[in-house]
């Protein structure tokens, strides 16, 4: 079942009286407990296909229906409300804030559910307890590891229960060891059916995705399945080895 369709999605932005094509024309869909991998180098339209996707921004013309709904022309209060509803984000900095417990960082999104304090962070802290962090329920940012950091910001992205978990670099700011961590939780998720969207530059990233998209100035120049790469597998491997 298609989770993610879009039909000509093109960003153009007018710079100097000239227009830049960050994304020109893409057509493609995504199914249901996909993992897809989005590559290309700097510049090739990948970050403004997870903008538009992770309903960031808008696109200048084309369609782009979430789960079934048109959401291309959405004003953005329905945007955010939507966002909130069937998106959650990872990112390479992790975005938590400072000052904040984890199990606090993971309940934001839960701020406008329209549920009580109590039961955002009896949901949140099931969210950390599901990624095995249920020992670090009040420890701030700074009390934690960078994979910690990471497993937070995923946990944050799970607790609204999204129809997507888009990862924007989420191995970057991470050694190669806690990388693979973070790739086998990843796989993990998609096991259970979750649909997740990776973008990197990573090759070996995107190895462990079944499915590669590939940008180059603004288009889409490759759609390529392929068979992933064990993550839990390679992390094995790695411990033997160290």
């Amino acid at each position: 079942m298609t989770i993610i369709a879009v039909e000509d999605l093109a960003r153009i932005y007018s710079m100097g009286g000239s227009e830049v094509r960050a994304l020109d024309g893409v057509t493609a869909t995504i199914d249901r407990g996909e993992f897809v991998a989005v590559m290309g180098p700097s510049g090739s339209g990948k970050s403004t296909f997870m903008n538009l996707l992770g309903l960031l921004d808008q696109p200048t013309r084309g369609r782009y229906r979430l789960d079934g709904e048109d959401v291309a022309s959405l004003d953005p209060d329905a945007r955010a409300a939507m966002r909130n509803r069937k998106l959650g984000f990872v990112f390479q900095s992790f975005n938590l804030l400072a000052r904040a417990s984890a199990v606090e960082n993971v309940a934001l999104p839960l701020v406008y559910s329209g549920l009580g304090k109590r039961e955002r962070l009896a949901r949140a802290a099931k969210s950390l307890e599901s990624l095995g962090l249920g020992a670090r329920l009040d420890h701030t940012p700074t009390e934690l590891s960078g994979g910690q950091q990471q497993r937070v910001a995923i946990a944050r992205a799970l607790v609204n229960d999204p129809a997507v978990i888009l990862a924007d670099e989420p191995t970057g700011a991470l050694d190669s060891r806690t990388g693979l961590e973070i790739m086998a939780l990843f796989q993990t998720l998609n096991a259970r059916g979750i649909t997740l969207i990776v973008v990197t530059h990573d090759p070996g990233v995107a190895s462990f995705a079944g499915r590669v998209l590939a940008f180059r100035d603004g288009k889409l120049v490759e759609d390529r399945r392929q068979a992933p790469v064990d993550a839990a597998a390679r992390l094995a491997e790695a411990e033997k080895a160290a």
